[in-house]
């Protein structure tokens, strides 16, 4: 005769603590996600990367239907000489045997074998049943609800102790390691995976030259908002699992808190703690900006990212590596800037126009820049090390030929507006800090939330803005995240301005104007906000990988893939362009 295990004496809501020793112990998901493959374990378990896709969603269904209107105790084990501990999800007795049921929302292995991770998790929770209990189990049994089949599966507890105490000793070993582990999983593992966004396993078998093209398993946009707040004295608190705004005229609105991705608070802005807390604590990024459009800072989580940072810091103490990055990214930089300008001036170059001589003489001086950054990357190719001294040397002379061509980029610029000198947005060259016009006032705020967003990408991944690899560091900034909007400039904000004044979209009551500097007003700042949250919802295709994606998301892509350059294979960051 069959029961269930109910007595609350014994099958109580209860935690066993570990005790003190050298090795936490290992929890059974863990060993589930190592043996599904070894670096979804040390994403999870040793860098702490958790994210719930569809497939994990659907699963914490099943086991809430499964729950309800049964009386339910939760029976946590652990064991020090296992070195585990787990939730058990169902223990029967029959006969006066232990049987425990496992339930999956997926199909089984071939319609009659438990898939190996779902294996080692059963016979962990047998040895964990079978210990606290002091009764053999005579089976498990897993329950796969897709295709509505029980696998039973006989427990012999010394091999089952021998597997689970291998793959303990396993994931004691990658604990103990910074390096992740490379991807050496079937395709299809890495299809249903949740942490495929942030591994990247498609695009790294692409760069390995394994498949012509990657499928894209990286999000194509981000469905949460960026919310920027310009009215000052604007309050923003917690409610629950939403956000209230409070603004000064008394007017309030809500927002769920699983709608938005950032706050980006412009000026006096206040936020509660418990909304900060709420934010730290579901990846919510909070940006602050002064009322003129300086970035100050951002919220930033407490202890964590320890292993990519490791890794960050061995792979920048190499100076022939940032030297391959930094000829890339000058590279990419450059070249995106005279692709703009062709394709711009298409017209103008064609016909007989004014100044027509000038914008050649600026297109012929920044491709000999371009050709002067590749011949500068092909002798990198012929050596595989360098020394300070020609470290110094080297970045310098790029540092002049991508300072040189950026200056002959802004002064075609002036080609591209249609604009004549009593304009008030006329250019002449850029300035800054502080702008003196109201077209460079444009270009510096549209950068510092290009800025902005260069940060929060860099802190999702989990790197330390503060070590770059082309830019000086400074106190005022974060190298890496001046790095990263080399790439974007041109891409996010100067094409888009450049169309918005030649649409006549700007007024001069937009801007704040003195003898010394030119800034925008609030309605101006709403504008470029506007201007260019709309941009980086645009979708476009990735030149070398081939798939669409967002702008906003390419962003972030790009963190990752400047990550892959020391973690997997390289070859794949700085790569995209201007069509």
């Amino acid at each position: 005769m069959s029961s269930t295990i109910e007595d609350k004496s014994v099958f109580q809501s209860y935690f066993l603590a570990e005790k003190t020793t050298d090795e936490p112990l290992i929890r059974v998901m863990a060993l589930h996600a190592l043996t599904y493959c070894e670096r979804l374990f040390y994403l999870e378990e040793v860098e702490e990367i958790r994210v719930a896709n569809a497939n994990v969603y659907a699963g914490r269904r099943l086991h809430e239907e499964l729950e309800k209107g049964c009386k339910k105790y939760t029976l946590e084990l652990a064991s020090q000489e296992l070195g585990i501990r787990g939730k058990v999800d169902y223990v029967r007795t029959d006969a006066g045997e232990l049987i425990i049921y496992e339930h999956k929302k997926g199909h089984s292995n071939k319609g009659n074998q438990a898939w190996p991770s779902d294996h080692i998790q059963a016979i962990a929770y047998g040895l964990l049943v079978s210990e606290h209990f002091n009764r053999p189990v005579k089976e498990l049994r897993i329950r796969y609800h897709a295709d509505n089949k029980t696998i039973i599966i006989p427990f012999d507890l010394a091999k089952a102790k021998e597997e689970v105490l291998k793959a303990v000793k396993r994931a004691r070993e990658l604990r103990s390691s910074v390096q992740r582990p490379p991807v050496n999983v079937s395709e299809k593992l890495c299809r249903t995976c949740s942490l495929a966004p942030v591994c990247l396993p498609e695009e790294e078998r692409f760069a390995a030259e394994e498949k012509e093209k990657p499928l894209r398993l990286f999000p194509a946009e981000d469905e949460k908002r960026v919310v920027h707040l310009l009215e000052q004295g604007t309050t923003i608190h917690k409610d629950g699992y939403q956000f209230i705004i409070s603004l000064p005229d008394g007017n309030k609105k809500s927002i769920p808190g699983s709608n938005v991705a950032s706050f980006v608070l412009h000026g006096n802005i206040q936020i509660s703690t418990q909304a900060i807390h709420f934010c730290a604590a579901n990846d919510i990024g909070v940006h602050w900006l002064s009322y003129g459009g300086h970035y100050v800072g951002a919220l930033q989580k407490g202890a964590g990212y320890v292993q990519r940072r490791h890794r960050q810091y061995e792979a920048f103490r190499d100076p022939f590596f940032k030297i391959l990055l930094v000829s890339r990214l000058c590279r990419a930089k450059v070249e995106n800037q005279l692709k703009y300008i062709l394709r711009a001036t298409r017209s103008k170059r064609s016909n007989e126009t004014q100044g027509q001589e000038e914008l050649q003489a600026n297109i012929n001086r920044i491709r000999y820049e371009i050709k002067s950054l590749a011949k500068i990357e092909e002798s990198l190719s012929k050596i595989n090390n360098v020394d300070l001294i020609q470290y110094d040397r080297l970045i310098k002379e790029m540092r002049g030929h991508e300072g040189r061509a950026g200056k002959e980029y802004f002064n075609a610029l002036s080609c591209i507006l249609n604009l004549k000198e009593e304009d008030f947005l006329y250019f002449a060259g850029r300035n800054r800090r502080p702008p003196k016009d109201p077209f460079n006032a444009l270009l510096s705020f549209g950068y510092a939330l290009l800025y902005k967003d260069c940060v929060a990408a860099i802190q999702a991944v989990g790197l330390d803005p503060c070590f770059g690899f082309f830019h000086t560091p400074r106190s005022s900034a974060y190298p890496l995240a001046l790095d990263l909007m080399e790439l974007f400039r041109v891409i996010l904000w100067d094409m888009p301005l450049v169309a918005s004044v030649n649409r006549k979209q700007w007024r001069k009551e937009d801007f704040e104007i003195t003898s010394k500097q030119v800034w925008l007003n609030k309605e101006g700042r709403r504008k470029v906000i506007s201007l260019y949250e709309n941009r980086k919802r645009e979708k476009w295709k990735h030149p070398v990988l081939k798939y669409s994606l967002s702008y906003s998301r390419t962003i972030e892509l790009e963190v990752r893939l400047l990550e892959k350059e020391w973690t997997g294979q390289a070859g794949l960051f700085a790569r995209l362009r201007v069509r």
